[in-house]
């Protein structure tokens, strides 16, 4: 498949899922994204188009021990994203999974913020 296909056909997935899925300042949406060495994790108010809080696996905001963008870099990711939104006073959160298959990372970065204490 053509590279220009399966990006076209990934964003026809990204608009689906967000034609259905909406965060609120009560309940924001936590939106992952995963790309070849990094993890991105936001909470976004789609009321205001604002995000409330931000974690990746590099930077200032990285936890310790991330090595790439695999299941245990996810996890520590995952744990760091609900530690922040427990910061910002979010307890509770509508997941965007960008189209990603609920497995593997995905699943691992869920568990560890449902670990952490967010609802989903």
């Amino acid at each position: 498949m053509r590279t220009e296909n399966k990006q076209r056909l990934a964003q026809l997935r990204r608009w689906r899922i967000r034609k259905k899925v909406s965060g609120t300042s009560e309940r924001p949406r936590m939106s992952v994204k995963f790309t070849g060495q990094h993890i991105y994790v936001q909470f976004i108010d789609d009321t205001l188009g604002r995000t409330l809080a931000a974690v990746q696996s590099f930077g200032k905001t990285a936890p310790e021990g991330v090595k790439g963008a695999n299941v245990t870099g996810a996890t520590l990711v995952g744990k760091a994203a609900a530690e922040a939104a427990k910061a910002k006073g979010i307890e509770a959160v509508v997941f965007d999974r960008s189209g990603a298959r609920y497995h593997g990372k995905v699943k691992a970065l869920a568990d560890a913020a449902r670990e952490g204490g967010l609802k989903f």
